[in-house]
């Protein structure tokens, strides 16, 4: 459904993201891993529409669409959400997933309708009159992922839906996921949660520097030594060997 041939994105003489080729298949959940700076979301954006790459392409069901404008990217049916969450503080939760349900809805009722159907598909049915700004961590995490959903998406790019949650709200929104996916919604996301991507990605996509340098099974792409060393520095892969092992470093 979605890929990237040689993506490139340059900021002055920083290279973020590098000859990126990724793919993701329709039905799947696509992950895209790697340490703090690796580039994900700069990568993320580039293919969102809010960045203009430097050098390659993106295609997205069979069409080029490299450079096009987020609203019009939105229209043929893929949206993203943002690691950092900023509602509208003022308004309910309600009108917040409306602002998203506009895209196809332009009738406020139909879009307050349609909204709260995707308030309670994301385990906000029982806050859409609170307002916005009144919401926990985890709340906030949920609207913004209700406000990408309420476009109709086909392809759902999630950047760390489950930053700052704990452990138990891990657990709560993990088969929230996999439901938007079984629904017919194809995801790909950027997160740093293992146990979230070991769950469940069909594929995962390692960047470092700005370069995919695994990509496979989640089960074996973490072990790939070049993985290791990315999350833990030179020698990292011969540390964690030895711990395997049993030998003390």
């Amino acid at each position: 459904m979605l890929t990237t041939e040689g993506l490139t994105k340059r900021f002055g003489g920083l290279v973020a993201v590098r000859d990126a080729s990724i793919s993701a298949a329709a039905g799947d959940i696509t992950a895209l891993i790697g340490p703090n700076g690796a580039g994900k979301t700069t990568l993320f954006a580039t293919i969102a529409g809010f960045l203009k790459p430097d050098a390659g392409r993106v295609t997205f069901d069979g069409r080029d669409i490299t450079g096009m404008k987020p609203h019009r990217i939105c229209d043929l049916g893929m949206v993203r959400t943002f690691q950092i969450v900023k509602p509208f503080g003022k308004l309910s939760v309600l009108d917040n997933i409306a602002v998203g349900a506009y895209a196809r809805f332009p009738r406020r009722q139909d879009a307050l309708t349609h909204a709260a159907t995707i308030g309670r598909q994301v385990g906000l049915g029982e806050q859409l009159e609170k307002i916005a700004a009144g919401l926990t961590v985890a709340g906030r995490k949920r609207l913004e992922l209700a406000r990408a959903l309420a476009t109709n998406p086909r392809l759902l790019l999630l950047d760390e839906v489950m930053a700052g949650l704990t452990p138990t709200e891990i657990e709560e929104i993990v088969p929230i996921i996999r439901g938007i996916r079984d629904g017919g919604v194809t995801i790909l996301l950027i997160e740093h949660v293992m146990q979230a991507v070991m769950r469940l990605s069909d594929r995962t996509y390692v960047l470092n520097e700005g370069r995919i340098i695994a990509q496979g099974m989640p089960q074996d792409v973490v072990r790939e030594p070049a993985v290791i060393e990315a999350y833990l520095g030179p020698g990292g892969a011969a540390l964690a060997q030895g711990f395997a092992g049993g030998v003390a470093p």
